[in-house]
């Protein structure tokens, strides 16, 4: 496919008829080549190196087995960050960028009344996104975030994109265990927000999409009680450690949506409230110790 004649917009032409995507073609050629997307843009009349060639081929093939995009690829948008992802995590979704962005405001109308930094934990964090996105957008210095996951694998994945993040090590800490375990003791009644994408989807559930079984960790998908058995766990704990007027917010299942309202509501949670995501489907879940 590449012998050093063909151009790079002769091989976007090749690649968007073998993967029949041209927008899938133009992300890995981008990445394979090294540029951004306007560099690239510019450069459809270079020929292509070896290098980048034989880069390109491999993720290619790859792609035609079927694995995600995100995983070839080994990178994702999400929000502002631009964060490593490989299989040892959940491939960041638009639904988690509103759940990040709920916590955000409510972060803000926290920092309204509060003078000293707000705690934040992101639990379950995965490839660290809610977390990170959080630290980075809200004002320098006015956050400590802990991210936490059961898995040494996602936290790996979490701590190579907290390392390339830029933000300063004192500001974002991560802890390994289960939920609240992973956190220090000391830090019970001392959390402003807590904010968690846990597993929500169902064992029966005969919806879920063949890619994300196959590829997507099971650990980070699956929940037992019908899909609840994760927030459960977190919802009964969440008072031990959220400060007097403190957040939780949870994603959750479209159909979970009264569940969760409920669930919020026997452990003594006020201010519930579901949110939507973009399709109009119950996607977040919010309560107020």
């Amino acid at each position: 496919m590449v012998d050093g004649t063909i151009t790079w917009g002769e091989l976007l032409g090749v690649v968007s008829k073998d993967l029949a995507s041209e927008q899938e073609a133009r992300w890995l050629c981008e990445h394979a080549s090294g540029m951004s997307s306007a560099e690239f843009a510019s450069a459809m009349h270079e020929l292509v190196g070896e290098r980048s060639g034989k880069a390109l081929r491999e993720m290619v093939a790859r792609r035609l087995t079927g694995e995600p995009l995100q995983y070839v690829m080994k990178r994702w948008a999400f929000r502002h960050l631009d964060v490593l992802v490989d299989e040892r995590v959940l491939i960041p979704r638009p639904e988690t960028e509103i759940v990040v962005q709920t916590a955000i405001e409510l972060a803000r109308e926290t920092m309204r009344t509060s003078k000293s930094k707000l705690r934040i934990a992101d639990l379950g964090t995965g490839s660290g996104v809610i977390g990170l996105s959080l630290a980075g957008e809200l004002p320098r210095g006015s956050t400590e975030v802990w991210l936490t996951d059961l898995s040494a694998d996602a936290l790996e994945v979490a701590g190579a994109n907290l390392a390339g993040s830029g933000f300063i090590n004192s500001d974002v800490r991560i802890a390994q265990g289960s939920w609240f375990a992973a956190l220090p003791g000391e830090l019970k009644n001392g959390f402003d927000l807590i904010v968690s994408n846990p597993p929500y989807i169902s064992r029966t559930d005969t919806a879920v999409e063949k890619i994300v079984c196959d590829y997507e960790p099971d650990i980070a998908l699956f929940a037992e009680n019908d899909g609840m058995s994760a927030h459960e766990q977190i919802v009964t704990q969440a008072q031990e450690w959220l400060a007097h007027g403190g957040w939780l917010v949870l994603e959750i299942g479209h159909d979970q949506g009264e569940k969760v309202r409920a669930l919020l509501g026997r452990n003594g949670f006020k201010n519930v409230q579901i949110h939507q995501d973009l399709a109009h489907r119950d996607r977040i879940a919010v309560g107020q110790k």
